[in-house]
């Protein structure tokens, strides 16, 4: 997951590196012979960690957009967390600062996406970050007997 403005640039770049890269590995097979489908094979794995890397930065756009859904469950609120913070054009350094901790708390808080956290430090993060959420059981882990 890409989390700061910096990541974000250099990912488009290895994006970018990637696809040029694949292109020239292309004619070089083309060059010795190889058909298309030995082609695809040979560059499948390649082919696949660029689209991975296109995912992630696609998903950093959309959260600087504030296309996500506001609702969220116990195993995605980290993950939203960090969304918001995109959204809402915070840096980390920012986000530490209204928190009172320092930058790479926030940084390891958000590599781990919040794993652990307590809802007190959840509420403090919302509050840093000005958002309201609507928090939902996650999916199939009702309560017993609902």
């Amino acid at each position: 997951m890409i989390r700061t403005e910096r990541e974000y640039r250099q990912a488009k770049e290895r994006v970018a590196q990637h696809e040029k890269l694949l292109e020239e590995q292309t004619k070089t097979l083309e060059s010795m012979g190889l058909t298309e489908e030995e082609i695809e094979r040979a560059l499948s794995p390649a082919r696949f960690f660029g689209q991975k890397l296109r995912l992630e930065v696609e998903e950093y756009e959309r959260y600087r957009r504030g296309d996500f859904d506001m609702t969220c469950t116990f195993d995605n609120i980290g993950r939203q967390l960090v969304a918001f913070r995109i959204f809402r054009g915070i840096s980390q350094a920012e986000l530490a600062r209204r928190l009172g901790v320092t930058p790479p708390q926030v940084s390891r808080d958000e590599r781990n996406e919040y794993g652990g956290a307590s809802m007190e430090k959840v509420k403090q993060v919302l509050r840093a970050l000005e958002m309201d959420v609507i928090l939902v059981p996650s999916e199939g882990r009702r309560a017993a007997g609902s």
